[in-house]
């Protein structure tokens, strides 16, 4: 569990396409094994300390004649962003994925003292 010690919270959102490799005959489209591509997302403002962070595929276009294996993680997690990372492994062929991802974290308030 993440506790705040004061009580402004803030909660920024977007979406991000992580790759489109249909078009471009990318590996994620014509490759086997494991793969795996990054996408760095920067929030709006920062949060005071590293944000939760909740992050879900929006969109995929995939190959259906094989199974899908795929995970989405956030990870590096920053007070100023994060990577979204998208993994598939075996046969499975992706198009195109976007990912939509939440954050909420603790904000800096005007009422705060900066003593360092």
């Amino acid at each position: 569990m993440k506790t705040f010690r004061t009580h402004p919270i803030g909660i920024d959102q977007g979406e991000t396409v992580l790759f489109s490799d249909f078009s471009n005959g990318g590996e994620m489209w014509t490759g086997n094994g494991p793969r795996e591509r990054r996408s760095p997302v920067k929030f709006s403002q920062p949060f005071r300390s590293a944000p939760v962070i909740q992050i879900g595929v929006s969109l995929w276009d995939v190959d259906t004649s094989s199974a899908l294996r795929a995970e989405v993680q956030a990870e590096e997690i920053t007070a100023e962003g994060f990577t979204a990372v998208f993994r598939t492994w075996s046969d499975t062929k992706i198009a195109r994925i976007r990912a939509s991802w939440t954050a909420i974290g603790e904000v800096a308030h005007e009422d705060d003292w900066d003593i360092s």
